[in-house]
């Protein structure tokens, strides 16, 4: 499936204008719902509810033109459930999207 190119700085100032605290509410709004599903993801214990989780990951990421979260997305749906790698990505790339330092694994 292909997705229309943009970034998601743009589709935030797109849908916030000049409203500083909108932008800020969208980028939230965008990491908390990516956080749910990656909290999903954890707790998947079957391809099934592992799939839905990455699909809603995916969609979430291409409604907000977040390209490296959407990759990850499409990396997971093709990795086993519960695979490390793509779940410490994923968990990177969400502390990025909300400006926070991704966490290492060395702390």
């Amino acid at each position: 499936m292909a997705y229309e190119g943009g970034s998601l700085d743009a589709t935030l100032a797109a849908a916030a204008g000049h409203d500083v605290a909108l932008l800020a509410e969208l980028r939230s709004a965008l990491v908390e719902s990516a956080e749910r599903q990656l909290d999903l993801l954890r707790r998947a214990r079957c391809d099934g509810n592992w799939q839905v989780a990455a699909m809603r990951l995916k969609g979430l990421a291409a409604s907000f033109h977040a390209e490296e979260l959407l990759e990850l997305a499409e990396e997971a749906l093709v990795a086993a459930p519960g695979e490390p790698t793509v779940l410490s990505r994923i968990e990177s790339a969400i502390a990025k999207l909300g400006g926070e330092r991704a966490p290492t694994p060395f702390g």
